[in-house]
């Protein structure tokens, strides 16, 4: 059984980024450094949106920043969390690939097919 201290960490985790928003910059930002700016355009988020979301993931310490001139560049301090979250989601990540969109595939639980209205586990959306 897992104890109580592991259980309570796990749940600071999920709550922190229950938020689509959150999940989008963390993916975003994948195992590359972004600045805001980068964000912003990948995401199609707004600027005050961005900013409101990288707060809380920069002081939990999921995000860490690094100054260069007049940038910020944020990075994913833990790039096992891009690989947890892909796997979790049934995603496929492609590295080294610039430019193409992530596949999203249904993932095997039942429940998540559930949600999603997905029948066959392997369709790609």
């Amino acid at each position: 059984m897992i104890d109580e201290k592991a259980i309570k960490i796990l749940s600071r985790l999920f709550k922190l980024i229950n938020d689509p928003n959150r999940l989008k910059i963390i993916f975003t930002i994948g195992k590359e450094k972004k600045t805001v700016s980068e964000i912003i355009q990948k995401t199609g988020l707004s600027q005050t949106l961005v900013s409101f979301h990288l707060k809380p993931l920069r002081e939990s310490g999921i995000l860490s920043t690094e100054r260069k001139g007049a940038f910020i560049y944020y990075n994913v301090t833990e790039p096992g969390l891009i690989d947890l979250l892909a796997s979790l989601g049934g995603v496929k990540l492609k590295e080294g690939i610039k430019g193409e969109e992530q596949k999203f595939i249904c993932p095997p639980m039942a429940f998540m097919r559930q949600w999603m209205g997905e029948k066959n586990k392997d369709r790609e959306v």
